[in-house]
């Protein structure tokens, strides 16, 4: 028998994109499965849809997924939506349900760990002290200040040439009112965001930014978040220089994280090196898939 398909409503929009959900349930009425659709809002992104979809295992294998997984579909196709992307652990049940239903692999991304315990602080430091002709280094916690809002806002472009291969990702679009939000958001979920960020000295516009979120209690891992650098700044070593100095400083500010976590894609080889240098130790791979719609 079919499982029954449930469309839920989920409570909190964001800024930035909305959200439908469906539960699956079998003859019974207990619950087998789910399925949310990310539906993005904002300019540059709203022509795309993200899938999540989970089955118990138990349930696996029973036209459970491709019961959800259709009504996500002709949910995102109503809803004018070009493109559906799904992410999977690369050799997962997941990886191979979207590969068997049409989707196509776009993207590889590597997730990789620094364990703090075992760094090299003076080897680390060390990279921060090198001197790079024209430009400095500065950081913040939360908020953006003031002054440098207008430039920081305009960095974010960095992102916008990132390597992501042929996920459809779309321009995703930033002003000095997104980016404040963003830090409230982080810090009204209890955490502290942290930002570095490489300052242009002939005009004092930031050229390059490094974020970190760690968690409020200051243990355990913390994650990066955003990491560019200006096309035109590019090729000074400004992207090593800033992640240095956001490892030493979350080392010397929070003696109880055990670890940094970060993820890159694979064919975004200045930042693999980057990882590399540093002593980043790879951990799994996530593929996206896209369904074209």
């Amino acid at each position: 028998m079919p499982p029954r398909i449930t469309p839920l409503t989920d409570p909190e929009p964001t800024a930035s994109s909305r959200r439908l959900a469906w539960l699956a349930s079998d003859a019974e009425g207990a619950p087998v499965g789910s399925a949310y659709l990310r539906l993005f809002t904002k300019e540059g992104q709203d022509h795309r849809a993200e899938l999540e979809i989970a089955v118990h295992p138990a349930e696996r294998r029973k036209g459970v997924g491709g019961a959800l997984l259709d009504a996500a579909v002709v949910a995102a196709r109503g809803d004018g939506r070009r493109s559906l992307v799904s992410e999977a652990r690369a050799d997962s049940p997941g990886d191979r349900f979207l590969a068997a239903r049409g989707f196509r692999r776009v993207l590889a991304l590597t997730f990789a760990r620094l364990p703090l315990p075992e760094l090299d602080l003076r080897a680390v430091t060390g990279i921060t002290e090198r001197p790079h002709s024209g430009y400095e280094l500065t950081h913040w916690d939360g908020v953006v200040p003031t002054e440098l809002a207008p430039t920081y806002a305009d960095s974010r472009r960095a992102m916008d040439d990132m390597p992501m291969e042929d996920s459809d990702q779309g321009i995703d679009v930033w002003d000095v009112e997104r980016v404040v939000a963003v830090a409230e958001v982080v810090s009204e979920r209890g955490d502290a965001l942290h930002t570095v960020a490489v300052v242009d000295r002939s005009d004092g516009s930031i050229a390059g930014f490094s974020e970190l979120v760690v968690p409020g209690d200051g243990r355990g891992d913390a994650q990066h978040y955003g990491t560019g650098v200006l096309p035109e700044h590019r090729g000074h070593g400004l992207g090593l220089w800033m992640k240095a100095e956001s490892i030493r400083l979350a080392r010397l500010r929070y003696p109880e994280l055990t670890g940094l976590l970060t993820d890159t894609a694979d064919s975004n080889a200045p930042m693999i090196g980057i990882n590399d240098t540093l002593g980043y130790r790879p951990t799994h791979r996530t593929l996206e898939y896209r369904l074209d719609l």
